[in-house]
């Protein structure tokens, strides 16, 4: 192993090293919530709000996507971490081998699914006779950048664990260049609408999927060589359920939409914002929301490569240090989105298209009710991602389900029944109520592991000197 992971144990302080790796790391995340958010601001200027309803169908495929190469990067980056505190090279180089090709595999496969199954999951996410010719044409396009869109996000995590969270960064943030330039010349200059907003997304993917290809030459604390690159399932069986909490906080996303898009078109179409409305507004807000989850994800998964590395060395002192202070880092980040959403909901919602009273009444309504505990659901997200890193896939898996799908998903099918579609947006707040009082227990019983484990380490490193003495 290269000596500049040791960096990792030296006398730095926390906060300098999880500023060092937690920034790039969220803004790398936040670059990518950006892709569909750049869309969908110069298609509602460009084309409309049905437009933007379009997109919104088409979002859950994209993180179905994300949510698989999360699982396979996040989960390589997890135990590459554990590997380099261990001084376990073989294992460690052979992880990032075998996330590499397992990546390439898998997307290619769910591209040919994709555009097999393109009309079942168009109406599936809830597409309505307005946005279908939307929709579709999005989609079309969309799909084809599915295996750089994977390949790139997977290769993020494993770069940031390699010490290089400033050149995750920048390759992201290169493909959101090149996808905000090519959005407005694609659709007001040769008027190519949903289709070029497509284009311009997937252009600027394939740009930062070439940029993680040459980083594969260019790895700092692993030589990688062909052996690397051979599956071995045993090693696949490690590397995947480290990052199954990543997976299952975007698929849960996906699980959600899918519900609540038809939930929102069913109940909406019952009240006097119609089905469109509704199914527009909600769409804008989740992604508005997924902006605050990138800085949420960024400092947490940021932190991993620091918790993984002291966590395998048994520095248990130094990973209850850097949780306290991830934690108060989430508890600033959750306190600005909420003044931001409940004083400025309708300043915010402008900024996707200006449209009519009845459309704005629900949009204010909606970022104030349904956001309005996300400081609750900051602290909950980083937890599950902690737990993540200290190799607890079980614990971390439970506690991303509880928020995401175990309560949401009942609660937005059960509570439009009594409220109509305003019960879609007091969803979440219950959810998030619930599943932090069990973040509470949780948090409380790692903290008391951590402290047990250090005086494990600390008995036995004594009875070894006692020995060598």
């Amino acid at each position: 192993m290269k000596n500049s992971m040791n960096h990792y144990l030296a006398e730095e302080s926390v906060v300098k090293l999880m500023l060092k790796f937690s920034i790039p790391c969220t803004m790398s995340l936040l670059v990518s919530a950006l892709y569909n958010i750049v869309d969908q601001i110069f298609i509602g200027q460009g084309i409309g709000y049905l437009g933007n309803g379009a997109t919104n169908v088409v979002f859950p495929v994209t993180i179905i996507a994300l949510s698989i190469a999360l699982l396979i990067g996040d989960g390589c980056a997890a135990y590459l971490s554990i590997c380099q505190g261990s001084k376990d090279e073989e294992n460690a180089h052979r992880s990032v081998g075998n996330a590499v090709v397992f990546t390439l595999i898998v997307s290619i496969v769910l591209t040919a699914l994709l555009i097999i199954f393109k009309n079942h999951i168009l109406m599936s996410f809830g597409a309505t006779a307005n946005t279908l010719t939307y929709a579709s044409e999005y989609y079309s396009y969309i799909v084809i950048g599915i295996p750089c869109f994977m390949f790139a996000n997977m290769m993020n995590s494993i770069i940031r664990a390699d010490g290089s969270p400033q050149f995750a960064m920048l390759s992201t943030l290169a493909g959101c260049i090149i996808n905000v330039i090519l959005d407005p010349i694609a659709i007001f200059v040769f008027g190519w609408g949903m289709m070029g907003a497509a284009l311009a997304t997937i252009l600027g993917q394939f740009v930062s999927a070439i940029l993680a290809l040459y980083y594969l030459k260019h790895t700092k604390s692993i030589q990688l060589h062909k052996g690397s690159f051979m599956l071995r399932t045993k090693l696949l069986k490690r590397i995947l359920p480290l990052g199954i909490s990543s997976f299952l906080t975007q698929i849960s996303i996906v699980v959600i939409m899918g519900v609540m898009n038809n939930v929102l078109v069913t109940y909406g179409a019952q009240s006097k914002y119609g089905a469109d409305i509704p199914l527009t507004v909600v769409g804008i807000v989740m992604k508005v929301f997924q902006i605050v989850i990138s800085f949420v994800v960024g400092i947490a998964a940021g932190s991993q490569p620091i918790v993984g590395y002291n966590y395998g060395a048994k520095e248990m002192k130094r990973v209850k240090q850097i949780f306290k202070t991830m934690i108060l880092a989430e508890i600033t980040v959750g306190i600005i989105a909420t003044i931001c959403f409940e004083c400025f909901p309708l300043q915010i919602i402008h900024i996707f298209g200006s449209e009519n009273e009845l459309y704005n009444e629900f949009a204010v309504m909606a970022f104030r009710c349904y956001l309005g505990t996300i400081l609750l659901c900051c602290i909950q997200k980083a937890t599950s991602i902690f737990l993540q890193s200290l190799g607890k896939p079980m614990l971390s898996m439970g506690l991303s389900l509880l928020r995401d799908f175990v309560l949401s998903v009942p609660l937005v099918l059960v509570l439009p029944i009594f409220f109509g579609v305003e019960g879609v947006l007091v969803s979440a707040p219950i959810a998030d109520v619930i599943s932090f009082i069990v973040v509470i227990f949780i948090s409380t019983y790692i903290l008391r592991h951590l402290d047990k484990e250090h005086e494990t380490s600390h008995i036995e490193l004594h009875e070894l000197k006692i020995q060598g003495a």
